[in-house]
C-alpha cells in the first residue's frame, strides 16, 4: 500500500508548508487529500466506510469480509450460526458497528434512563501498574463495566448519567450553556464496588485512518515529545509505553483516548473481548471475575470464539478504512479557520 504525501498531515504541520503568501492564507496543492493517495472522495453517509482508494483488488476481498464481521451482530452460544456465536457472557454491544456507527464516533445516550452503548465505563482502583497492565482492575467487576448479559447471566448493572447545566458568556457577550455529566453505577449484579473505584467514561472514536497512524515511524512521533515544555508552548507531550499482545513487547502507545494501546490488532482484539465478550487468540479467557459464577459457567462459542483468520480480516478492515477528502479547502471561511487553527498552535 502506498502511503506517500502524508508527512505534513501525520508527522505534524510546519509553518513552512501552510501556504502563506503576503499575509494571505492559501490552500496548498493536495491539501484536500487527508490521507494522501489513500483518500476517498465521498460526502454521503458512507464517507467513513470505504477502503483506501489505492487498495489493490485482491485485498478488497479481505476488506469486505472484515467489514461483514465488524458490522453484523454476534449471537449467544450455542447457535446454528457457529461463525458468529459466543456473545458475552457480559457485553455492551452485539457488534463493533453498534458503537462505531457507520465507522464514525459514538455518542452518549440522549434520553435520561437510556443505557449507553457507544459510551463505556472503564474501572480501576489505585495501585502500581505492572509492565503489562496499565490499570489495576476493580476486583468484582474487572476493568470495564458491562451493562448487558446473555440469558442466564446477570448484567453487571446499569449506568445512570446525570447532567448539571453550566451557564456563562463569551468575551463578546454571547451566552452559552453546557451540560456537565456525572456517572453512577446502579443495580449492581455482584455486590458493592471497591470503595476507591475510579470511573473513566470513554466514547467510541471514529475508525478511519487508523492504519495510517500505525504507519508513522516511531522515531517521528518521539521527535514531538517535549515532557519539560522546553519550547514554552504550554504542551508537555510524553510518550506512553504500553504492552502489545500481538508483538509480545512494549511499544509506543498510539490508540485509545489515553494512547494506551500500541497497535490496531491489540485494540481490535481487546474491544472484541471487552465490548462484545468474544474471545480471541490474544484474549483467550472470558472477562469474568472470580465473584461472577454465572459468567464463568456460561456456554462458550468456541476456543477462541473468533478464528485467527477472521480476526486478522477485521483488523485489516480497521487498518484500511480511508479518510475522506477535506471539503471546501479554498473557501475564505475555511482558510480563515485554518489561520486561526495555526495561530493557536493547534
Amino acid at each position: 500500500m502506498k502511503m506517500r504525501r502524508l508527512g505534513w498531515l501525520l508527522a505534524g504541520l510546519s509553518l513552512s508548508g501552510i501556504g502563506v503568501a503576503a499575509g494571505q492564507w492559501l490552500a496548498t496543492p493536495g491539501e484536500e487529500l487527508s490521507g494522501g493517495e489513500t483518500t476517498v472522495h465521498e460526502v454521503g453517509q458512507n464517507a467513513f466506510s470505504l477502503p483506501f482508494a489505492n487498495l489493490r483488488g485482491e485485498r478488497r476481498t479481505d476488506f469486505a469480509v472484515g467489514n461483514s464481521f465488524f458490522k453484523k451482530n454476534w449471537v449467544q452460544a450455542p447457535a446454528s450460526t457457529t461463525a458468529r456465536d459466543g456473545l458475552g457472557p457480559h457485553f455492551i454491544a452485539r457488534s463493533c458497528s453498534a458503537c462505531h456507527a457507520l465507522d464514525g464516533r459514538g455518542a452518549p445516550p440522549v434520553d435520561l434512563g437510556e443505557q449507553p452503548m457507544a459510551l463505556l465505563i472503564r474501572l480501576s482502583i489505585p495501585g502500581t501498574p505492572s509492565k503489562q497492565a496499565g490499570v489495576v482492575p476493580e476486583p468484582t467487576y474487572g476493568d470495564q463495566f458491562n451493562n448487558d448479559a446473555v440469558d442466564g447471566v446477570k448484567p453487571e448493572g446499569k449506568v445512570a448519567i446525570h447532567y448539571q447545566e453550566i451557564s456563562g458568556q463569551f468575551a463578546d457577550g454571547e451566552r452559552y450553556a453546557l451540560r456537565k455529566p456525572t456517572y453512577q453505577l446502579t443495580e449492581l449484579g455482584y455486590g458493592s464496588l471497591h470503595p476507591d473505584t475510579m470511573l473513566s467514561p470513554r466514547i467510541a472514536p471514529q475508525v478511519i485512518g487508523l492504519g495510517l497512524l500505525e504507519a508513522i515511524a516511531e522515531k517521528d512521533i518521539l521527535k514531538k515529545a517535549d515532557p519539560d515544555d522546553r519550547d514554552s508552548d504550554g504542551i508537555s507531550g510524553r510518550p506512553n509505553w504500553v504492552w502489545d499482545a500481538p508483538s509480545q513487547k512494549t511499544v509506543l502507545g498510539r490508540f485509545g483516548w489515553k494512547a494506551n494501546t500500541g497497535s490496531v490488532a491489540h485494540q481490535t482484539a481487546g474491544a472484541f473481548l471487552g465490548d462484545i465478550g468474544i474471545t480471541n487468540k490474544w484474549n483467550p479467557q472470558e472477562a469474568c471475575t472470580a465473584k461472577q459464577d454465572d459468567c464463568v459457567a456460561a456456554p462458550s462459542g468456541g476456543k477462541p470464539e473468533i478464528s485467527d483468520d477472521l480476526l486478522r480480516k477485521v483488523v485489516f478492515y480497521s487498518q484500511t478504512l480511508a479518510p475522506p477528502a477535506r471539503r471546501d479547502v479554498t473557501s475564505p471561511q475555511v482558510l480563515r479557520g485554518k489561520q486561526l487553527f495555526n495561530e493557536m498552535k493547534c
